[in-house]
């Protein structure tokens, strides 16, 4: 039996560390390819199914380069009708049994100023003024009174309306001592896409104007509307069919 002088207590052992030489290596493995912490081979993998899919999905689609870069752009619609101007002569006539003009003096200064609004709505006749068309609607701001000039300088924005017809939508600058010219901006109807311009006649203000409307953007407008106009002066008057809106001597649903 041997002697406990001898045993060295275990608490007092201390693991020597193994030597590389130690450590059995596998078959055909390299040492630096030992790793100590097994890694998830999950962050490793590697899938060849989304280039599969990639091609398939491209193929199926036939983005080609011959089609990817010769592609031929869609057709633009054709113009050809907005090209087309059509000219439309409406009289304008203040018969003075609607209360139009109402002047609103927002300025609150004795003389036409600034800011004063104006909305009005007369009569319309065709440019013959053998048929009742409808009215106008709209309103005028003050941008300017002119003494010289006898006159006002307003920005107007306003509508012509024509029964069944539709209606167009005008602004611009409306001058009481000169003619001019506003942009039309839309319409409703046989008018809807409708632009242009229209040509503001003061023959005597403001009781009697002549429009010229010179109209693109559209199909060719109803024979009933296309007319021949009476020229215009002072001495102007709708015939008295026309007035008393008789039934040949207004378009459809006319609006009063």
């Amino acid at each position: 039996m041997a002697c406990t002088n001898s045993l060295k207590p275990i608490s007092n052992y201390k693991a020597q560390p193994a030597s590389d030489s130690d450590i059995p290596l596998r078959a055909n493995v390299k040492p630096s390819l030992v790793f100590s912490r097994s890694l998830p081979t999950k962050d490793f993998k590697i899938s060849t199914t989304y280039n599969q899919k990639f091609s398939t999905v491209r193929s199926s689609r036939g983005l080609t380069p011959q089609a990817f870069f010769f592609r031929k752009p869609k057709p633009e619609p054709s113009r050809s009708i907005s090209a087309k101007v059509q000219e439309l002569y409406v009289y304008e006539i203040n018969e003075r049994d609607r209360g139009s003009p109402a002047y609103l003096r927002l300025s609150q200064k004795e003389t036409n100023s600034l800011g004063d609004l104006v909305p009005f709505s007369n009569k319309l006749y065709s440019g013959d003024l053998q048929k009742r068309l409808g009215i106008t609607a709209g309103l005028c701001v003050l941008i300017q009174h002119l003494p010289d000039k006898k006159g006002d300088r307003y920005e107007a924005t306003y509508s012509f309306y024509f029964g069944d017809y539709g209606h167009i939508s005008v602004q611009g600058a409306y001058l009481t001592y000169a003619d001019t010219y506003l942009a039309v901006t839309g319409g409703s109807g046989v008018f809807e896409g409708v632009y242009g311009t229209v040509k503001l006649q003061q023959i005597v203000f403001p009781f009697k104007l002549f429009y010229t409307f010179y109209l693109k953007g559209i199909k060719d407008l109803p024979a009933e509307l296309v007319v021949r106009p009476v020229e215009p002066s002072p001495s102007v008057e709708p015939s008295a069919a026309a007035k008393a809106a008789e039934p040949q001597a207004r378009v459809s649903n006319f609006t009063n």
